[in-house]
């Protein structure tokens, strides 16, 4: 399975190496640090611009530190996947829940999670869910996984790893699915 895979997003997915951990594919990683669903938004031509296979999206957590709210955060989650599905019709897409963070913001991301998993199939983007795997069992980034409730050791990029994987490996064996007006009578 060969393919060009774009990973957006922010630090967590900036510092993931992906080309590494996907060597069977061309791998773009166009996660920036810092980034919020805002400036996602802003580059959306730079992801479009490499006609990829499947984009991966993984945006939300620094929203969630800027203390912006659900409705904000939602809608420009909806922005990004409605944006991809127009501009790249034929691209597959996986959407990957807000990670968890610390337990003031539990309720927060579960309720954005919640959102997003309803919205995606309007855009036929896949949903990851990557909660159970990083989560303790009162919410928050386990501590296995992160030492500062944000990012990711390297054994939590592996945990990480083994939930997306499977996913994104699905998602490119599944059909492509062809723009509505392209599609025979």
């Amino acid at each position: 399975m060969a393919g060009v895979v774009v990973f957006v997003g922010d630090g967590l997915s900036a510092g993931a190496r992906w080309d590494e951990r996907f060597p069977e594919f061309e791998v773009h990683n166009l996660g920036v640090s810092g980034d919020t669903t805002d400036e996602v938004i802003a580059r959306l031509d730079s992801v479009a611009e490499t006609d990829p296979d499947a984009v991966v999206l993984q945006v939300g957590t620094n929203d969630v530190g800027w203390q912006r709210s659900d409705e904000y955060i939602v809608r420009n989650i909806e922005t990004i996947l409605w944006t991809l599905h127009k501009k790249l019709p034929v691209t597959r897409l996986l959407v990957q829940s807000v990670p968890p963070r610390e337990q003031e913001f539990v309720p927060l991301i579960r309720t954005i999670n919640c959102h997003v998993r309803q919205f995606a199939p309007t855009v036929k983007a896949h949903y990851l869910d990557l909660w159970p795997a990083l989560a303790d069992s009162e919410g928050k980034l386990s501590a296995e996984w992160s030492t500062d409730s944000l990012h990711l050791t390297e054994a939590g990029y592996v945990v990480w790893l083994s939930e997306l994987r499977p996913a994104l490996v699905d998602l490119l064996e599944s059909p492509q699915t062809l723009p509505i007006s392209t599609q025979p009578a």
